[in-house]
């Protein structure tokens, strides 16, 4: 039998009781939310910890790295409560607590099954129902037409869920391309111009989930995500280098079209990203903000508490990298992001091991999906790349981001289970 190693929980409680103290005392020990919040999300760490260890079911390190994620997140969204008088921590938790019941229901039903690959028209059919559905049902918030609000106060953003969606369809794609030693043979497959039919079928999906998307719902930040994802399978697996060009090609044209014609939305944020202080009160105000917040934090951090993240719009959601750079410090932005790498090398490690095709495309395609996503957030907030407007998985606020990321990771985690049956 393994011996229990506690040691990697016990840092994680001891951070998030640190970080939850200063919040206590912030307030001058007249609200003890924060205390129960604290207990309430080391009890669930350290018995999903003893949970996943001890019955070896899943992947302990990604847990604990997800783990140390949600940590951070929320105790920044309990921070920006106490400035902005709104719940967004308690929120959190309550999502983080749905979260783990999906991601336990999510793991057990991918492991356990084995007919995943069989339902590509299925995912598809239901990429297009949500898309069509958001279009139909959708309300405009900043822009994009990408949230449907339900009687009680209840809202989902349905581009989360489409995302992975998308990666389960274009996974049974990938998954049946022939490797390069099986090409070196004969290419059996039907092609059109020398390319296959079966990519051309892909192709054509993946640019009418992007259009969608875009058109529709003015969503073009998830229409770049699919389009990466997409792009980077096809260097993954041994695509047709025509097809390759060709996607090139479009999504340059694609990008100059929505710069050129749609300017009170793309061309607002590139000119913005060009120079916001061209309209420092309008276009120019979050990330002007965004940077002073992460320039005035330094390297340690004002500590929790002394900074002012509450001026910069949309904390919680899309800069909430920027308000935890202020109050922490830039070396737990970097930890952050390296967070993201080790959940990434993890990730694509379960897929290289993973004896079945289908759940390697899949899991790898997930990954790459989590991967982009954290590029394209924190790219945006520290003024690398125009902001796009998603989410930092497992760190900003939103029910729609939390669910979706813990069905990413329980797939992924269920690659770690040994396939009894692997076929391609």
């Amino acid at each position: 039998m393994r011996r229990f190693r506690f040691l990697p929980m016990f840092y994680i409680a001891l951070i998030n009781i640190i970080g939850f103290l200063m919040l206590f005392f912030f307030t001058e020990g007249q609200n003890n939310t924060y205390l129960y919040t604290c207990v309430i999300l080391c009890g669930i760490n350290i018995i999903m910890y003893i949970l996943l260890y001890f019955l070896d079911y899943g992947d302990l390190y990604l847990f604990l790295t997800v783990s140390m994620l949600v940590s951070i997140g929320l105790i920044m969204l309990c921070r920006l409560d106490i400035a902005k008088n709104t719940s967004f921590g308690q929120s959190q938790i309550l999502w983080f607590i749905i979260g783990i019941v999906v991601y336990f229901i999510t793991l057990i039903i991918f492991a356990k099954l084995n007919f995943w690959s069989k339902l590509r028209y299925v995912y598809m059919a239901l990429t297009f129902a949500l898309i069509g559905l958001t279009a139909v049902m959708g309300t405009e918030v900043n822009g994009s037409k990408n949230w449907i609000f339900l009687p009680g106060n209840i809202s989902i953003q349905p581009s989360e869920f489409i995302k992975i969606l998308f990666c389960l369809a274009i996974s049974c794609y990938f998954s049946a391309i022939p490797t390069a030693k099986e090409l070196k043979k004969k290419d059996t497959r039907m092609k059109f111009m020398g390319i296959p039919i079966d990519e051309i079928i892909l192709c054509v999906y993946v640019y009418a989930c992007m259009g969608s998307l875009a058109l529709f719902q003015k969503e073009w930040g998830t229409a770049l995500l699919l389009f990466l994802i997409y792009f980077a399978m096809c260097f993954v697996y041994k695509t047709s280098i025509i097809l390759k060009c060709i996607n090139l090609g479009g999504i340059t044209i694609a990008g100059l079209v929505g710069f050129l014609f749609l300017a009170d939305h793309i061309g607002v944020r590139v000119t913005a990203w060009q120079d916001p202080w061209q309209d420092p009160q309008g276009a120019g105000f979050q990330i002007i903000n965004s940077l002073m917040a992460i320039a005035s934090g330094g390297y340690f951090g004002k500590g929790i508490g002394n900074g002012m993240p509450y001026i910069i719009p949309e904390a919680q959601n899309d800069f909430i990298f920027a308000a935890i750079c202020e109050e922490m410090g830039i070396f737990i932005g970097f930890a952050i992001i390296m967070l993201y790498f080790i959940l990434s090398y993890r990730g694509v490690k379960l897929a290289i091991k993973s004896s079945n095709e289908y759940t390697k495309a899949m899991c790898l395609s997930l990954v790459i999906a989590i991967g982009f996503q954290t590029f394209i957030i924190i790219a945006g907030v520290i003024k690398l790349i125009p902001m796009t407007g998603i989410t930092l998985p497992f760190i900003s606020s939103g029910g729609s981001s939390m669910m979706a990321s813990f069905i990413m990771l329980g797939i992924m985690s269920a690659a770690a289970i040994p396939d009894k049956k692997p076929k391609r």
